[in-house]
């Protein structure tokens, strides 16, 4: 019975409309927003073998899955996909994005301070670097980024995105997000789709991609996802995560044999970090066509 309500009420939705309108697609290099319907019908009967079927009926668990293979198309997979949810640390990769769009404008200047706290705010989720970083770039200036065509990592007339609102430090948040009022959230589209574009080279210059690449890779906090995929032979190229009391949300970019795979999780539950473990090994096997235990 469960599988059948996510069945019927994710089919309900067209694959390119959300909201007020289409989603963002910028051609060539941008993660195309059609989902792929065999893989969505493998990812919502593994979610639910797993245990998980309530939580994505109850809009506690939004997941996005991308397979990116060597050969042949990529393929999208989602549930509650479009569902802006917070997100704790996650949204970090919006200012690491926003410090790099500002160098590349000559509007920031990367010394070696500011990488550190870039690199620091990345790997080990430092929120004080956070903050500084994020007073650099400017509040107001990195959501008008983020809402930018050129990016569309935002739009309050269709589904949200990434978003932060609020000081990774204590006070009040400068200005919620127009869909959910959130201080700090995402969805997993629009992770997933900064991963994609700034992966294949479609979402800054050269040297700002290789900057933000390098800061993703070598996580330095091994729970979530990386500990979910440690014994699973996989090299782990992008990674952020987050966790605020019962909010836990994970982000990877992962390479193995036959191609590359992006998963974005994001759950609210006092569980979610074992949640989240176990969400790797359901991607993993997905990704790389095994089948479910």
């Amino acid at each position: 019975m469960c599988f059948r309500l996510v069945t019927v009420f994710l089919l309900l939705i067209p694959p390119f409309a959300i909201a007020g309108g289409q989603l963002p697609y910028h051609g060539e290099g941008d993660l195309p927003p059609v989902q792929d319907q065999i893989l969505l019908q493998q990812l919502k009967r593994d979610v639910c073998r797993a245990g998980y079927c309530d939580l994505i009926n109850a809009d506690k668990l939004s997941l996005a899955l991308v397979v990116i293979p060597s050969e042949g198309p990529t393929r999208l997979a989602m549930l509650n996909g479009h569902n802006m949810a917070y997100a704790a640390s996650l949204p970090k990769v919006a200012i690491l994005l926003g410090a790099m769009v500002a160098s590349e404008r000559g509007q920031l200047t990367l010394s070696e301070p500011i990488l550190d706290d870039l690199d620091k705010m990345i790997r080990v989720s430092c929120n004080d670097c956070a903050t500084r970083v994020l007073a650099l770039v400017g509040r107001e200036n990195l959501l008008a980024i983020l809402q930018e065509p050129q990016f569309a990592f935002y739009d309050d007339d269709r589904a949200g995105g990434l978003w932060v609102g609020k000081d990774y430090a204590a006070g009040t948040a400068y200005q919620r997000d127009p869909i959910k009022g959130l201080s700090h959230a995402a969805t997993p589209y629009q992770v997933a789709r900064l991963y994609y574009r700034l992966d294949n080279g479609s979402l800054l210059d050269d040297g700002h991609s290789k900057i933000m690449k390098d800061m993703l890779d070598d996580p330095g906090i091994e729970h979530k996802f990386v500990r979910g995929l440690a014994d699973n032979g996989v090299k782990i190229e992008m990674r952020k995560s987050g966790s605020w009391k019962d909010f836990h949300a994970d982000s990877v970019l992962v390479h193995h044999g036959d191609g590359h795979y992006i998963g974005v999780a994001i759950v609210e539950h006092p569980d979610g970090e074992l949640i989240t473990q176990k969400l790797a090994d359901v991607f993993d096997d997905l990704a790389r066509g095994r089948a479910a235990p």
